[in-house]
């Protein structure tokens, strides 16, 4: 088990995001990692946090039944490796139990499996950011991977911009849904606020780290993006991945009401992102690729109505159009008919 690095104090910006010079973190730091045959993507993830300069006081790894090796390259390089059971993985209550495991932490990043650390001072950078007692959550940027495809990139650009702000619940009048976006792929939560917020949500069948974030400006914490810590995280998902993740995107819109209510609708940010899709693509040599992103957002919206509307679906119908076909297993109540 890694403890803190002594390391020189952090100089932060008037923005409280820009690192200026080293930094020197006196709370408690987890790093928290999610599992699941995750060998090929292992050993780029290990090392990279095994070069950052500021090491986790804990570093726990919770696998969902692993049959490729993982278990042994994560403990190998000495994290505390927790199996749990793949059929009872919640996105919720699942990390909810991590840090319910980690009392006496401060500070707790999650990562996933794919998102590899980009630089030495990523994991310092992200954790800095809650210097400041007002901000509960940072997230980082998040790279497009070697070799992704145009449709790919854009998709990390437009989520994460190369500018940095910290958003609080005023801001929802001029963001919308925006100001609460965070992404557990690479975010720091602290936990005190985590837990007077009542922790994760679940079931969570999508979206716990949106929903956290934002009962988090509800309660007047901030939320931050730290554009200086990195992650290089994207995918090459197919048409059907992609309407699997937004049938279970309006799932849990339908689940949580709430969270349109006190932030509004997705739509207008939808429609922006249309637009600097057609204008990306047709400004870096992938013109050709307009016709399939065009359909590929006319599915995506078509699966998030579905999902809005799960309740009227058998079951299984629903099963087979999710991500999460075991969360079909476990809910109950009104998650769809049977």
């Amino acid at each position: 088990m890694a403890k803190p690095a002594s390391g020189r104090c952090l100089d932060l910006s008037p923005t409280g995001l820009v690192p200026q010079r080293g930094y020197c973190m006196s709370m408690r730091v987890a790093l928290v990692i999610l599992t699941l045959n995750a060998a090929a993507s292992g050993s780029s993830v290990v090392e990279a946090v095994r070069s950052q300069r500021l090491q986790p006081y804990v570093w726990l790894v919770l696998d969902s039944g692993s049959s490729d090796g993982t278990i042994e390259v994560f403990r190998k390089a000495g994290a505390d490796v927790v199996a749990i059971d793949r059929n009872r993985f919640d996105h919720g209550a699942t990390r909810q139990m991590a840090i319910d495991r980690l009392d006496g932490v401060n500070i707790v990043v999650f990562m996933t499996q794919d998102a590899v650390l980009a630089d030495p001072d990523a994991l310092g950078t992200l954790v800095a950011c809650l210097d400041d007692p007002k901000v509960g959550v940072a997230y980082g940027r998040q790279m497009p991977r070697p070799g992704a495809g145009a449709i790919e990139r854009h998709a990390r650009l437009f989520n994460y911009p190369d500018a940095g702000a910290v958003h609080m619940m005023d801001d929802s009048a001029r963001l919308g849904i925006k100001a609460a976006f965070c992404s557990n792929s690479f975010a720091a939560w602290r936990r005190s606020a985590l837990l007077a917020v009542g922790g994760f949500p679940s079931p969570s069948i999508l979206g716990e780290d949106m929903l956290t974030a934002a009962r988090l400006l509800q309660a007047g914490y901030g939320v931050a993006y730290c554009a200086e810590a990195r992650v290089v995280h994207s995918h090459a998902l197919t048409v059907g991945g992609e309407a699997k993740r937004y049938f279970d995107t309006g799932v849990m819109h339908a689940d949580n009401g709430w969270l349109l209510q006190a932030f509004g609708s997705a739509g207008g940010e939808g429609f922006r992102f249309v637009r600097s899709e057609v204008h990306y693509l047709a400004t870096h040599g992938a013109a050709l690729r307009i016709p399939e992103a065009l359909v590929r957002n006319m599915v995506k919206l078509a699966a998030y109505r579905l999902g809005r509307t799960y309740r009227l679906l058998p079951r299984n119908w629903c099963r087979r159009m999710s991500m999460s076909p075991g969360y079909w297993d476990r809910v109950g109540g009104d998650h769809a008919t049977p």
